[in-house]
């Protein structure tokens, strides 16, 4: 497959996550704590493997050639996300992490391998280095260091549109858990790559 196949995959997996996270809340009529957050954040690329050289912050103790998998996201700050400050409270940044960081394990899943949310949070670890005003459009890089058949571990950066700031940075390991079974009942088009055999398990 060329770069620009794979790379297209990817986000097709990743968008897939929210595809069938908007199927449910419309079946079920949800009003919870990420639903907006999953409405207003914007995929903008995706990968298997490293993301592509100097498009996303990388730890500089860990060879880039150990991410697995990465997702970006932009994200408008509104007052919704913010605190009496007009600032981001700290509590958003954990649910926006929360959520955009587990998305980045999309291209990695597979049928009952940290298929759609990818299990629960163990730990989420939050540095935050600056404040993010109100009106600020943030970039969200996300990169899957390690994965396996129970544990996975990601990590992830909230950072300006030029990359020059970064706002806070996450640590988050994640515990696999099956999937429910009603949500994978809800089809979307992305299951089609795996019933008619056209993701490179071999990959994976």
């Amino acid at each position: 497959m060329t770069a620009a196949g794979s790379r297209q995959r990817a986000v097709e997996a990743v968008r897939a996550i929210f595809d069938r996270y908007h199927l449910i809340v419309a079946k079920q009529n949800f009003n919870g704590f990420d639903k907006r957050l999953m409405s207003e954040a914007v995929l903008l690329d995706a990968s298997l493997g490293p993301p592509k050289t100097g498009s996303q912050p990388v730890d500089s103790q860990v060879p880039g050639s150990s991410i697995l998998a990465s997702a970006t996201f932009s994200l408008m700050i509104t007052p919704a996300y913010s605190n009496l400050n007009n600032v981001m409270h700290g509590g958003a940044a954990g649910v926006i992490f929360d959520m955009l960081t587990t998305s980045a394990l999309g291209p990695l899943a597979r049928p009952g391998y940290w298929d759609f949310l990818g299990g629960v949070t163990r730990t989420l670890n939050i540095s935050y280095l600056r404040a993010v005003p109100v009106g600020t459009n943030i970039h969200v890089h996300s990169q899957v260091y390690q994965v396996g058949r129970t544990m996975a571990y990601i990590k992830g950066w909230m950072t300006s549109e030029d990359g020059k700031k970064v706002y806070c940075t996450c640590e988050h390991h994640k515990v696999f858990v099956p999937s429910k079974k009603e949500h994978l009942e809800v089809h979307v088009p992305w299951d089609d790559q795996f019933q008619d055999g056209h993701v490179n398990k071999s990959k994976l």
